[in-house]
């Protein structure tokens, strides 16, 4: 069974740490986070945020001597004027002007963003407290997207429970958090997205189910349509994918199931990336795998940028944050892998 984020990267070999920003550094939850990501030996940290909020969290969590955890408050930083400089310069084309951009960067979700791009992090993880519509506009906004993407989408990881029946295995659920109606072109683009993320954070072989109510023709419907459609065109961009569809979730999930609606699919009843039609679909599907399955859900998480930035929810818990860390490193060392 792939393991979850924070034990899969503790079995890899890394060159050095990543250096991990997170945006909300006083808060407990991510103060407590952060410790136990630098105590388990995955990251460095950089906690942003008022400095002495930051270091009386530190303290009251007796952490105030970890070399590995620095504090970097976006007020009087010194790189403030850098910073500034970069943000306007990005952000001019949409009328902002030096003074709204030095205002941008002493906020701590931008500043965080700043460090990616710049390059003192290789990623940064937000949300605990701010919206996720906020922490996806910083980082689209910073960071940008990826050479070659379109678009940014979102998924989650789901780790089924240890008393879980044969069947179950970890899967990736995509897009359950950012794209509310994808149209065909973008359909494809979130299942090619989530590929490369099976890749880097599962380290398994993608074997990609793009849902429906319907499998392989069972029912007609545009909204069937749009599934065939946008099966057909990522099979045309990435003729190497493993991706079968349109298939309903038993289908693609139960083994059984799959080799009777589509005996000749080397995906149905062994997909582990499922590609969810809309956000309706996409979320409700998770929570029920997550509520009534058992299964932790890890997200949401970000792909699609240039580097890697990750949204935590706001009933976060410690062990998320610590989790979410190792996501982001796992991503940033895949980006490096591609770099190469």
């Amino acid at each position: 069974m792939t393991q979850p984020p924070l034990e899969l990267l503790r079995s890899i070999a890394r060159p050095q740490r990543a250096t991990i920003a997170l945006s909300e550094g006083n808060d407990p939850r991510v103060v407590a986070g952060a410790i136990a990501a630098v105590k388990a030996g995955i990251a460095n940290v950089i906690l942003v945020g008022t400095a002495d909020a930051v270091k009386a969290e530190l303290a009251a969590q007796e952490a105030t001597d970890c070399d590995s955890i620095i504090v970097h408050d976006p007020q009087g930083s010194p790189h403030e004027d850098d910073f500034a400089a970069a943000f306007h310069a990005l952000r001019k084309h949409k009328g902002v002007d030096e003074n709204a951009a030095r205002a941008a960067v002493r906020t701590p979700l931008v500043y965080a963003a700043m460090l990616v791009r710049e390059g003192h992090a290789d990623g940064t993880v937000g949300g605990a407290v701010a919206t996720t519509s906020d922490v996806v506009r910083a980082a689209i906004q910073v960071i940008g997207k990826a050479s070659g993407a379109s678009m940014v989408s979102s998924f989650f990881l789901m780790y089924p429970p240890k008393e879980a029946t044969t069947h179950a295995r970890a899967m990736l659920y995509s897009d359950c958090g950012l794209v509310i109606d994808p149209s065909v072109e973008e359909l494809s683009a979130i299942a090619s997205a989530s590929a490369a993320s099976c890749w880097a954070l599962m380290r398994e072989e993608p074997k990609i189910a793009m849902l429906s109510f319907s499998t392989r023709g069972s029912a007609r419907h545009p909204k069937v349509d749009k599934v065939t459609e946008a099966l057909a065109h990522l099979r045309a961009a990435h003729p190497d994918l493993q991706v079968d569809g349109e298939l309903q979730f038993d289908a693609a999930f139960v083994p059984s199931v799959g080799s009777s609606k589509a005996p000749d699919s080397d995906v149905a009843g062994q997909a582990n990336v499922m590609i969810f039609p809309n956000l309706d679909a996409g979320n409700i599907g998770y929570k029920i795998t997550q509520r009534l399955g058992g299964y932790a859900a890890i997200g949401p998480i970000l792909q699609g940028l240039a580097r890697p930035a990750n949204d935590l929810s706001r009933g976060c818990v410690a062990d998320d944050v610590t989790q979410m860390i190792a996501v982001t490193v796992l991503q940033a060392l895949a980006g490096k892998t591609a770099m190469e």
